[in-house]
């Protein structure tokens, strides 16, 4: 058999989604808004169908962003290794198709996905640790290796990061904000003198985001979930209804609609990015993804990461990681852990990465190179580094909607403490229940 790569384009059995319990979206919301992560996703149930994988050697499934990037890269290591690569494009939920596929034997050896995806993963039984030396993690940064890694396991090699950041319209202000309050008042003062309608386009909508709001909890000393000794997410430290939350939800208050409206429903993820775009907005919390839509409309911005409140603590975004996996279940675990382990940890490949995906670089020679001629590029690779990773836990299926109602109840008017002590008892008591 010729050392060959095949390339299958997505066809109707790769587009079919997995019935009642695919993917949801992070709380960033729909369309162009959203990240790559994702809420953990259960597998198939009985009776819908997901992708199958071909009879190629190795398999990899990705998606159309990355398929270009991968490609090449799958297509050397067929000729160094004289075997089969078959490149599969998965078009909607990648993590529930790749579940269910996995489970019946049917699945690829490597995919793609988000680092939030580990723990339901894990839970699930579907990957397997990767194989792959402390020594050679040293070029990447710290907080990708801590996102991959799950109870002392390195579950997927980091390429790419995603985190929101501040843009700013440098017409109406140019310089820098170094509190979000200072970002808050050049808003306010522009909206008054009728140049803008909205000073800080912050995404919520009428079911709240969870995603987008963790700058404005972390400032004010908030958290999800505490760590255990082993610097994992503690589901049995749940932060929301303890101090820093209820200071957070006193401030989310004094900005929402009863309060200043800098904060409002409104401005959801189906508008946020238009209307900075627009011209109609001082300043847009968001992350790279809005970059084409921003650039696209000509209008003039910078960016920088988000400033925490005057006199509180440092905002941090949610980090997101995108790494490659390898399955459980694959046909050839030795070639899946080879290929991960050295054909896509070079410095080239993970350039082609970036160059292929545009997803700013988790490893730091890519992303120094990068970012030295892309300012936007090393601004959200700073913010990344700055953040939290975004929790993995199989708990965090039970934060993400009751938290977002609540922060959008309490930019209606609903009373701050009440509210967000209400909320973590709720959520406490779901994360029970589960087990």
């Amino acid at each position: 058999m010729s050392p060959r790569v095949l390339v299958l384009v997505a066809g109707a059995a790769l587009l079919t989604t997995a019935c009642g319990g695919g993917d949801t979206t992070t709380p960033a919301a729909s369309g162009s808004s959203a990240p790559a992560s994702s809420a953990a996703a259960e597998p198939s149930p009985s009776g819908s169908a997901a992708p199958v994988r071909s009879n190629a050697d190795l398999v990899i499934w990705t998606d159309e962003l990355k398929a270009a990037a991968v490609k090449p890269i799958a297509a050397k290591f067929a000729t160094d290794n004289g075997i089969t690569v078959d490149v599969q494009v998965i078009s909607a939920d990648l993590q529930a198709n790749f579940v269910t596929a996995n489970a019946a034997g049917n699945g690829p050896d490597v995919f793609t996905g988000a680092h939030d995806w580990i723990g339901n993963l894990v839970q699930n039984g579907a990957i397997s640790p990767l194989q792959i030396t402390a020594d050679k993690l040293s070029g990447y940064a710290p907080i990708s290796v801590a996102a991959t890694t799950y109870q002392s396991k390195l579950y997927a090699l980091p390429f790419g990061f995603e985190a929101i950041a501040l843009y700013r319209n440098t017409a109406i202000a140019p310089d820098e904000p170094k509190t979000l309050d200072d970002a808050i008042k050049v808003g306010q003062a522009a909206v008054t003198a009728g140049k803008v309608e909205s000073a800080l386009n912050l995404q919520q909508g009428d079911n709240g985001d969870a995603y987008h709001m963790e700058p404005v909890l972390t400032s004010m000393g908030g958290y999800l979930f505490g760590k255990t000794s082993a610097g994992d997410y503690d589901p049995k430290d749940l932060g929301v209804g303890k101090e820093g939350s209820l200071a957070a939800a006193k401030k989310i208050a004094e900005l929402g609609e009863k309060g200043s409206k800098v904060l409002r429903r409104s401005i959801s993820g189906d508008n946020s990015i238009a209307l900075f775009a627009s011209g109609k907005a001082a300043f847009l919390v968001s992350g790279p993804w809005a970059l084409p839509d921003i650039q696209k409309a000509g209008v003039k911005y910078a960016i920088s990461p988000v400033p925490g409140f005057a006199g509180q603590k440092a905002a941090k975004p949610f980090s997101g990681v995108q790494g490659f996996y390898v399955a459980s279940k694959g046909k050839n675990q030795a070639f899946a852990q080879e290929f991960v382990a050295n054909a896509m940890n070079t410095e080239a490949s993970m350039q082609a990465m970036y160059d292929g995906a545009k997803i700013p670089p988790a490893m730091n020679a890519v992303a120094d190179k990068v970012g030295a001629d892309n300012p936007d590029v090393k601004v959200f690779v700073e913010a990344a580094k700055g953040g939290d990773p975004m929790p993995a836990i199989p708990a965090m299926q039970k934060v993400w909607e009751p938290l977002g109602k609540a922060y959008s109840a309490i930019i209606g008017g609903a009373d701050p403490a009440a509210t967000m002590t209400a909320t973590g008892k709720t959520i406490a008591a779901a994360i029970a229940a589960a087990g």
